[in-house]
């Protein structure tokens, strides 16, 4: 049997015996039920054993027939105002796109790379990670790495080479495409759908700023520190490279286009109405400027904006592209929160996890860390985050400990997978280059997952006083 068989029929038979088993003394029947569904959701998410979006639709169908939530109760869960910054978000990502602003990006950067190998490789995983805090890293990945295997072919490297550069520049490009999608909340679904369960289930808020606060920094570390391990476990001097003809691969900048300088001023316009938005709130209607209206309102400009060739920056053909599955599943989430609240399933994790108040919470963030790295390495990181939310909040209302901790660690921890060449969409694009051997990437995720929980843990500890 497969690991998706198993997952579909090992879920249904643990979801069955516990109904048929009853709730032990602690806890009620209706927490049962929703703890059963829980269960049954995380092993159907992890294993994929259904589409993840299909999975998402269980609590509309389930809490009503357990008498939790009404139908129409469980319909208005669907919905969180965190949804249209991932709607707007992916319309601005696509428009970038379309236009090739990334690439122009991504060479203007690569323009500072020195004529050492490292410098090259660093500048490589800088320009991806940059890209990719504004547009998801599978399409980040899909342009920067034929820039990747053209700089290769220019230094001499062989088709099927794994050893020195080759391996280092094309896992380069994967993980630090992945490690750019911390940078902001737009930068991967996971961000956003992390940041409304936790406002659902621990009732914090955190903005655009908020997240860039802990994102960056981290960002600022991790790709130096990444690719210092990729040059260490690749042995980048070892095999022969020509630097400067591979540098001289990169190609150079054509002029601006009519669509980019319009464009432009969009982007910068929801950035800078991002990073201001607290202070717009104070002077507007309370509620109505999030980051999910800030933008929804730039991505309707570009439906108005001519490009300069007749037609609009951005079609509905092309804005038809946004990822209406992973709006679905983040509403799945919210109505399984919901359902935890209302049954009384989170106030009983909250009761079974009191034992845990006098560790402190460092240690318990260390572990929480250690734990969705770990899952999330086999994991969707999407229905990581979906699913260790519920515990948070459990954690955070059993010991007293800083909800930022907590939360924000979890939430980073869910997007740092690097070991498999299936655990994400740049992972399986480096892999099919042919230039990654499966032991060097295997101990290359090994010593970044190490490394990555005492940088997320002491970051986010560092940030979370200033909040």
């Amino acid at each position: 049997m497969t690991t998706k068989s198993w997952g579909l029929w090992g879920g249904i038979a643990i979801f069955l015996l516990m109904l048929l088993m009853g709730p032990p003394a602690s806890m009620g029947a209706p927490a049962w039920h929703v703890a059963a569904l829980t269960l049954l959701m995380a092993i159907w998410w992890m294993t994929e054993a259904f589409p993840l979006t299909v999975t998402a639709l269980l609590p509309f169908l389930a809490l009503p027939l357990m008498g939790i939530l009404s139908a129409g109760e469980v319909a208005k869960e669907y919905y969180s105002p965190i949804l249209f910054l991932i709607l707007g978000g992916a319309f601005l990502a696509l428009t970038i796109e379309r236009t090739g602003m990334h690439r122009r990006i991504a060479l203007w950067i690569l323009g500072f790379a020195g004529q050492s190998r490292f410098g090259l490789l660093l500048a490589f995983m800088a320009a991806t990670a940059f890209i990719s805090m504004w547009i998801s890293n599978t399409s980040t990945s899909l342009i920067m790495m034929p820039i990747a295997l053209a700089v290769l072919g220019a230094g001499g490297i062989a088709d099927d080479e794994t050893d020195g550069m080759a391996g280092a520049l094309v896992l380069g490009v994967a993980f630090s495409a992945s490690l750019g999608g911390l940078g902001t909340l737009v930068g991967s679904p996971t961000n956003p759908i992390a940041v409304g369960l936790i406002e659902k289930q621990v009732g914090m808020n955190i903005s655009f700023a908020d997240w860039m606060s802990f994102g960056v920094p981290i960002l600022l570390v991790a790709v130096p520190v990444t690719a210092l391990i990729l040059a260490k476990v690749q042995r980048i001097d070892a095999t022969a490279f020509d630097p400067k003809a591979a540098r001289n691969a990169i190609g150079a900048q054509g002029p601006w286009t009519g669509a980019e300088k319009r464009l432009l001023p969009i982007i910068l316009l929801a950035i800078m109405l991002w990073l201001a938005q607290p202070q717009l709130e104070a002077l507007l209607p309370k509620g109505s400027v999030t980051d999910g209206t800030i933008a929804i309102a730039c991505s309707l400009l570009l439906f108005l904006i001519p490009d300069g060739s007749g037609r609009p920056l951005l079609n509905w053909k092309e804005a038809d592209r946004a990822p209406w599955g992973v709006i679905m599943m983040f509403g799945g989430g919210l109505a399984l929160a919901a359902g935890i609240g209302e049954s009384g399933l989170a106030d009983w994790l909250g009761e079974a996890l009191k034992p845990l108040a006098g560790v402190h919470p460092l240690i318990i963030a260390a572990a929480v860390t250690a734990l969705v790295i770990l899952i999330t390495e086999f994991a969707s990181n999407v229905a990581t985050a979906s699913g260790v939310m519920p515990v948070i909040a459990g954690l955070v209302a059993a010991t007293g400990a800083d909800p930022w901790l907590l939360a924000m660690c979890a939430s980073i921890a869910a997007s740092w997978g690097f070991m498999m060449p299936s655990g994400t969409g740049p992972n399986a694009i480096a892999w099919a280059t042919g230039h990654v051997a499966l032991p060097r990437m295997l101990r290359a995720g090994v010593l970044i997952d190490l490394f990555g929980v005492p940088l997320i843990v002491g970051i986010v500890w560092f940030v979370a006083t200033f909040h």
